[in-house]
This record gives structure tokens, sequence and C-alpha cells, in this order.
């Protein structure tokens, strides 16, 4: 299967009740894509002053991978500044959340796997 730059989804989405909505291109279009295993495979840019929302994962675990740009990242109640290259991961039961706070967008490939 080959899906083309064109015929991905790309969505500007208010995420987790995130601070401003970001804009998604989905990598992979749906679950079933993922052979039901995993739930989001995104290419996300986040602009100046949005970001994704403070959550908590439940049946679920996150790693995002950094790749352009920085953010404040909030992994658990701790925050640190994350940059490109960096990778994060949330576990089931813990929460996070990222903001960009920088003229520079901020993009990152965010994988939602269920655990």
């Amino acid at each position: 299967m080959v899906t083309r730059e064109k015929d991905r989804i790309f969505e500007e989405v208010t995420i987790q009740n995130g601070p401003a909505p970001v804009h998604v291109r989905r990598i992979l279009q749906s679950p079933e894509e993922m052979l039901n295993k995993g739930k989001i495979f995104n290419h996300t840019y986040i602009e100046k002053g949005a970001g994704i929302g403070w959550h908590i994962h439940k049946g679920t675990c996150e790693c995002y991978y950094i790749l352009k740009g920085e953010g404040l990242y909030n992994d658990n109640g701790t925050e640190m500044i994350v940059r490109a290259g960096d990778v994060t991961f949330t576990n089931d039961g813990e929460g996070h959340s990222l903001i960009n706070r920088n003229d520079e967008t901020l993009e990152v490939i965010a994988l939602v796997l269920n655990t």
C-alpha cells in the first residue's frame, strides 16, 4: 500500500483542550491501517501559542519524535524544553502536554499505541 502526500488527510484540530488548534497530517489514516494496535500516527505542526493540552493516557501510550523547533513539554507534572531530535514517551496511566512558545513552527511525529 502506498498513500501519496496529496491523499493524506490534513486538518486543523484542537487536541485535548490545547490553547489553540494545531495542524495534523495523518501518516496512517485509521486504526485499521495499524492493525488495530495503534490509534494515531500523525505529523503534527504546532504554531506559536498552540499545543496539545494536558491529558492522561488510559489504555494507550504515546511517543513524540520532535522533528523541528522546540516546545515546552509537561511529563507527569515536570516541565522541560524538548527540541528537534528528542523523543518523549508517555506510558499508560501517565500524563503529558506540549506547547509551542516560540516563533518557529514545532513539528512532531505522534504515535499512539494501544497497551
